[in-house]
């Protein structure tokens, strides 16, 4: 593949709803553009982008990946580097890292299915990183699909940004072609994408006049000039209106609408031109970052000329492809055998050769250019969101936002023996995706796997099977309960043995009562008058406290908020040992804390859920049943609630999976650990019956 200049790049993602037909597209665009003889299908399993077998299986796409593309335009060549991102929102991490290196997105819509949850997501995604965008409505060739209601709806939805470049041109219920509105011409399909000049249909006229004249009104907009000869009634040039579109365009006040139908290869011929007369190349953007030898804010065009630096956003590690670390040239250009500076890591890394990937395949090139995506083969420290740069001029550049990961599961190995191997698995499945999460959660003896939502995790227990060899099992994680005591009580512990020769002998008297800080497991005091305890006794009665606290006597669960004081007791000069009242003490804390109205403490989770205005009642509903306490709902002022509540962490186990259902995928949320409360009757009644058998034993 060629070596591109910085001002012949167009790098695009391509974001939608899952099943909206992204892979369908990047697929007719790579076989329109001759990179394929034949054109794959996802049904098949034979598409560029989604070749992973889990993909392939599955029939969606999991993880972004890289299609260049060389294309011919109207001012020579240029490489287009389309992003084919998963459309379903547990694999969101993997969309976010590549809008993170776009310059421009097209937004893909099935266009008898519509705007769905997923095109909303798209266009958020857009808005947060000022993406420009144009949407492409594939599934024309559909006999109930209709273009004029959906861009009535896109209107409605998104504002009058929204500008159609194409009017569909049908034949006995068939799509057969378009009207090019910026030119005023219909378009007829001969064999695929090519088509030839035609006459518009009478029926479409109406239609062509509206769309025609917000685009001039678009078009006058831009000058003071233009705004003058708009209304003077004289005519633009197809120039000077591709000129002025593509400045509305690059700047977001327009998002050009265009159509197909992926499944006969229509309408990408089209998209390709527009891609190169409308979307931006990288030097119209700047990258920001930190001089990290100054701490001051770094800015700087995407430039060839200068010294290296560079963007890790991807990381693709593979049994048989190996480890490709992904990366956009910010400044300079990147050269094979050399070698660069991981500024994160403050260490340096050798640059072998280096690859353009297509989908599995690595095309090797001679360097790559500022704004110009690529990859480097087994870099030894480099991670995901590192910046590579020289030594002398170590820049540090932000890295992508990725959600964060709230649903999770308890796993287990299969194979007994298989732990080392497993945490190895992972960790390398969490280098490709950030939005997962393996911790060893010690309290309650469990290891959690954390993800966006359940169908990650499932393809995550998939890929250590197929890939690695390790089998797990994902199950309810257990909740980090807690025990306390309600009242105060007075106790005697007194322990007493005797086995020929010394014996054993401790008795104390303590009282135990609500210390009011749960944050500690104990406060330990002594009143002890006259020595009938004495005082280098002491230490062993607070640890037979402390030891006591580590697995309460209720439920097995910590202990906390308990104040334990030795008011009394006595001794043998003989027989008494630390062991002996360290014993004693534990004796009297078992019968004291069952004594002092002994309850149970569940965590309590401060959550937030985002949803549009019309499901807060039904999410509201859900919270309550929940035993959650609403506390408070505040307007994002983009149509969307911030509902602020109180809710048991046990009862938000499944709750993705049951926000999606209540909203249609659209519902967000986000929490965080708060404090402990005390726990229901019935609750505390089912944990206790549950552990019963753990308060003697040691498996907590």
């Amino acid at each position: 593949m060629n070596v591109y200049a910085t001002n012949r790049i167009r790098n695009v993602v391509l974001l939608g709803h899952g099943g909206a037909g992204k892979t369908t597209v990047a697929e007719a665009l790579a076989f329109v553009t001759g990179v394929t003889k034949r054109m794959g299908k996802v049904t098949d399993g034979n598409t560029i982008s989604d070749y992973d077998k889990e993909e392939i299986k599955r029939q969606f796409s999991i993880s972004t990946s890289m299609i260049p593309l060389e294309y011919t335009g109207d001012e020579g060549p240029i490489k287009i580097n389309i992003l084919d991102t998963p459309g379903y929102f547990d694999f969101v991490g993997e969309a976010e890292e590549a809008v993170s290196v776009a310059d421009a997105a097209v937004i893909v819509i099935n266009c008898k299915a519509g705007i769905e949850v997923g095109t909303e997501k798209a266009w958020e995604l857009c808005e947060k990183y000022k993406l420009p965008r144009m949407m492409f409505v594939t599934n024309m060739d559909d006999d109930h699909a209709s273009f004029r209601e959906l861009v009535l709806k896109l209107e409605r939805r998104f504002g009058r940004s929204i500008a159609p470049f194409q009017l569909p041109i049908r034949e006995n219920e068939k799509f057969v072609g378009y009207v090019n509105v910026v030119k005023m011409g219909g378009r007829r399909f001969t064999n695929l994408s090519d088509y030839e000049e035609c006459e518009i249909p009478d029926y479409s006229q109406k239609n062509l006049q509206i769309a025609r004249d917000a685009l001039l009104e678009a078009v006058a907009e831009t000058s003071e000039e233009y705004m003058e000869r708009y209304f003077s009634g004289e005519e633009f040039t197809i120039e000077e209106i591709q000129g002025a579109l593509r400045g509305h365009v690059i700047d977001g006040t327009i998002v050009p609408v265009l159509m197909g139908s992926g499944i006969n290869c229509q309408g990408f011929k089209t998209l390709l031109q527009v891609i190169d007369r409308y979307l931006p190349t990288p030097d119209k953007f700047e990258c920001i970052g930190v001089d990290a030898s100054t701490g001051e804010r770094f800015t700087a065009r995407y430039n060839d000329d200068v010294s290296l630096s560079a963007r890790v956003f991807k990381t693709i590690v593979d049994p048989f492809i190996g480890k490709y670390s992904l990366m956009k040239i910010c400044t300079g250009t990147l050269k094979p055998d050399s070698t660069v500076y991981n500024v994160n890591k403050e260490t340096e890394e050798k640059i072998g050769k280096i690859y353009v990937l297509r989908g599995k395949d690595a095309i090797e090139v001679p360097e790559l250019k500022a704004g110009d995506i690529g990859a480097v083969a087994k870099l030894s420290v480099t991670q995901t969101g590192d910046t590579m740069a020289v030594r002398s001029a170590p820049i540090l550049y932000h890295r992508p936002e990725i959600s964060i990961p709230y649903t999770y599961m308890r796993y287990n190995t299969v194979t007994k023996g298989d732990e080392d191997k497993v945490s190895t698995a992972l960790a390398k499945l969490m280098d490709e995706d950030l939005t997962l999460r393996a911790v060893n959660d010690k309290e309650n003896r469990q290891l959690l796997l954390y993800g966006i939502g359940d169908q990650q995790l499932e393809v995550v227990v998939s890929k250590l099977q197929s890939r690695y060899k390790v089998e797990i099992e994902l199950s309810k994680p257990k909740f980090a309960f807690r025990e306390t005591i309600r009242k105060k009580v007075e106790v005697q512990g007194k322990y007493k043995k005797q086995s020929g020769g010394h014996g054993q002998y401790g008795d104390v008297k303590m009282e135990f009562e609500p210390s009011g800080d749960l944050e500690k497991p104990y406060v330990f005091e002594e009143r002890v008058f006259g020595g009938a305890v004495p005082k280098n006794y002491f230490p062993a009665v607070e640890k037979g406290v402390q030891e006591s606290c580590v697995k309460g006597p209720l439920a097995a669960y910590p202990v906390v908020g308990v104040k334990a004081t030795l008011v009394d007791g006595s001794y043998h000069p003989v027989d008494s040992s630390e062991l002996a009242f360290k014993t004693a003490a534990m004796m009297a804390f078992k019968k004291g804390f069952m004594d002092a109205n002994p309850v149970l403490l569940e965590p309590i989770a401060s959550l937030k859920v985002t949803v549009p205005d019309k499901f807060t009642g039904d999410v509201m509903g859900d919270l309550n049943r929940r035993r959650g306490r609403v506390l408070g709902m505040n307007s994002d002022h983009h149509g969307k609630q911030i509902i602020e509540a109180d809710v048991p962490m046990s009862e938000l186990f499944g709750y993705n999976t049951d926000l999606r259902s209540m909203t249609g995928g659209i519902g967000m949320f986000e929490y965080e650990f708060s404090r402990y409360e005390q726990a229901p009757g019935d609750i505390q009644k089912k944990e206790v019956e549950a552990r019963a058998g753990k308060v003697d034993s040691l498996d907590v």
